[in-house]
């Protein structure tokens, strides 16, 4: 049975603002659903209230992960259940190695007494690493530390090629990120796409979805999701901005106050 991932009338707040004012979305496995919209517009809050961040009240609705409502779950369960954030800016972590890091969330993943062998981890750590074009030493340097915001959005793709999660939301990965570094990010997301896995893609910019092709575009705007389409409504979007969808939809001022 392939991955389903629903979301139905989802609701969230920051400091009793609401931000996200309902959202309905179904991904199922196999399938790149891209949201749009201009700043402030509640994406980024959609990607934090899915995974928990507590800045982030929940006010209503569900979101369904193979039947399971990921909203009742802490932080470290929706993970362990599959779901995975590519941050727009990851964190740096001093004292705590990239390799022992990935270790322990993949060991996290699978269980105890179902960890995974040094060697078996390192053999893949370097694979998928030579596929990223990531320098080996990046192993043993700090998570994060130090590294660029390129290779920052590469070892954001490598914990999910490893981690092999059921749902993945890539946060504005594309932002900072050459021409180079874009193909290298997206070939990693494109290898990992799969019938037991959905994706989630938030940017702003079509150029990504040039190399990570969408089933489906959402535009977002005022909390909600207000138009839906295939690869063609990202292509109008990047030539015509947002001004036609909101005298399309009679919408005047679209920001709600959060990204």
């Amino acid at each position: 049975m392939s991955t389903q991932f629903v979301i139905n009338d989802l609701k969230a707040s920051v400091e009793g603002k609401e931000i996200l004012k309902g959202i309905n979305l179904e991904i199922k496995g196999g399938e790149i659903h891209a949201i749009m919209g201009p700043n402030g517009t509640g994406k980024s809050t959609l990607a934090s209230a899915l995974m928990g961040h507590p800045k982030y009240e929940v006010t209503g609705g569900t979101a369904l992960l193979d039947g399971e409502d990921i909203l009742e779950m802490g932080v470290d369960e929706r993970a362990l259940a599959g779901m995975f954030l590519a941050m727009q800016y990851p964190s740096e972590i001093t004292g705590v190695t990239n390799s022992d890091f990935l270790r322990s969330a993949i060991n996290a993943r699978r269980g105890e007494g179902n960890e995974i062998s040094l060697i078996k981890f390192i053999r893949q750590m370097e694979g998928k690493m030579k596929d990223l074009e990531m320098n080996p030493e990046f192993a043993h340097r700090y998570l994060n530390e130090g590294f660029s915001g390129g290779e920052k959005k590469r070892n954001e793709i490598l914990q999910m090629m490893l981690l092999d999660p059921k749902l993945v939301i890539l946060d504005e990965i594309d932002s900072g990120l050459d021409i180079d570094a874009l193909r290298i990010v997206s070939n990693g997301v494109n290898a990992m796409r799969s019938e037991d896995r959905g994706f989630l893609v938030i940017t702003h910019y079509q150029r990504l979805l040039n190399y990570i092709k969408p089933d489906f575009v959402h535009v977002m705007m005022q909390g909600r999701i207000v138009k839906s389409g295939g690869p063609e409504l990202a292509e109008r979007l990047e030539n015509e901005g947002y001004d036609w969808v909101k005298e399309e939809l009679g919408i005047v001022d679209e920001t709600v106050g959060q990204a």
